[in-house]
């Protein structure tokens, strides 16, 4: 996995994403809002928004900043913030979810709906997350992960040297990824067809963690 492969299947993607992908992920999306202890003028950072489906779902109140990679993507997510007025939408710009842009504590909840599997350094990525989010604020990630299921596993093990094509990998396992960044799971959900995505919930720990080393 590389940033310039997931730019590619992402631009082949930005144009049927959400007649494909809209009403599969749309629970996962649901159950994030819905599970976000969210204040009015809240600032909110969608790491990976792409077309912007879960714009619309977030409270007017609350501030939204979105980033992703695809332009392609993005154009979608614009149109959606017009079409919907959505006002509270202040941005939308094409940056790396492994280097931002933001100061350290710019948001109260950063969320990752999609994104651990598809970019090339996903532990990077979750440290960014924290470093833009303030203490104690959360970290919202919705992803699919390796089966236990010995079937289901195998074939997502088949399907790992087709990363680069499909943009994301489907063999990531949900125990290394929280051992290898140190999440702090406040609350973890299946979300979505048949619970085959998890919804994590996690405190940011960015001080404890610093107060360790």
């Amino acid at each position: 996995m590389d940033l310039t492969s997931v730019e590619k299947a992402y631009e082949r993607l930005a144009n049927t994403y959400d007649t494909f992908f809209g009403a599969i992920f749309h629970p996962g999306r649901k159950a994030v809002v819905a599970n976000l202890d969210l204040n009015p003028g809240d600032q909110l950072l969608e790491m990976g928004v792409g077309t912007g489906l879960s714009l619309p779902l977030y409270p007017r109140d609350v501030q939204i900043h979105g980033i992703d990679v695809s332009e392609p993507m993005l154009e979608k997510a614009r149109e959606k913030k017009v079409s919907h007025h959505l006002d509270n939408v202040k941005e939308l710009q094409v940056m790396d979810a492994e280097t931002t842009s933001y100061p350290d504590d710019s948001f109260d909840v950063t969320v990752a709906a999609y994104v651990v599997t598809v970019v090339p350094n996903p532990a990077k990525a979750i440290d960014e997350m924290r470093r833009v989010t303030k203490p104690d604020g959360w970290l919202v990630i919705v992803n699919h992960f390796h089966s236990e299921n010995p079937v289901l596993g195998a074939l997502e093990k088949a399907l790992a040297p087709l990363s680069k094509t499909v943009g994301f990998r489907p063999h990531m396992r949900e125990r290394d990824l929280i051992a290898e960044t140190d999440l702090d799971v406040v609350e973890r959900r299946r979300v979505n067809l048949f619970g085959y995505w998890t919804m994590l919930k996690c405190r940011n720990n960015k001080e404890a963690l610093a107060s360790k080393n």
